[in-house]
């Protein structure tokens, strides 16, 4: 589910991109607010951080998670190498969405909608892979045990990582909350 998320905002944002790139006249779906925009950040090197747009890669890289997820419903077994991949991917995912959002927030001063969406379907997939890879000891016996005792927090960790995320929102934006 995170994955088809991700996928779904990576490609409203890229759709959204391209519109603006045709016609830079037309109105975004997005831009709700001078505080709340995803044309606003367009034009900043963070938006195009290796050459060509952030979304290209959420529309590609959130296929993985995805053809995973099958897989795992198809009964399919995946190899400790696989999930070491996997868990790799997502870590450089959530690392990428956490810089994105600390620039978009703190150093632009602007809140895209839809990477609001992708970063909210990344936390879940980042959490949740790690803590059962490190559970089903695919990341080596040492971590069978922590993994095991995270497996009931994963909400919480979760649900912290987005409570991080909501608190430096309500610090950085107050106004948004203003009436």
């Amino acid at each position: 589910m995170g994955g088809a998320i991700g996928w779904l905002a990576s490609t409203g944002l890229l759709i959204e991109r391209v519109r603006a790139l045709q016609n830079p006249e037309t109105p975004l779906s997005c831009d709700l607010s001078p505080f709340v925009s995803c044309g606003a950040l367009f034009d900043r090197w963070q938006a195009s951080l290796l050459g060509f747009p952030n979304p290209v890669i959420g529309v590609a890289g959130f296929v993985v998670p995805i053809v995973v997820g099958l897989g795992m419903l198809a009964s399919a077994r995946f190899a400790s190498w696989f999930w070491r991949l996997v868990v790799m991917g997502l870590f450089g995912a959530w690392v990428f969405v956490t810089w994105l959002f600390v620039q978009s927030a703190f150093v632009i001063g602007v809140l895209c909608p839809y990477c609001l969406v992708v970063w909210a379907a990344t936390i879940p997939l980042w959490w949740t892979a790690i803590v059962r890879t490190m559970a089903d000891g695919d990341l080596g016996r040492r971590a069978v045990a922590p993994g095991r005792a995270l497996t009931p927090f994963i909400v919480v960790l979760v649900l912290a990582n987005y409570a991080v995320i909501i608190g430096a929102i309500v610090l950085r934006f107050p106004y948004l909350l203003a009436g």
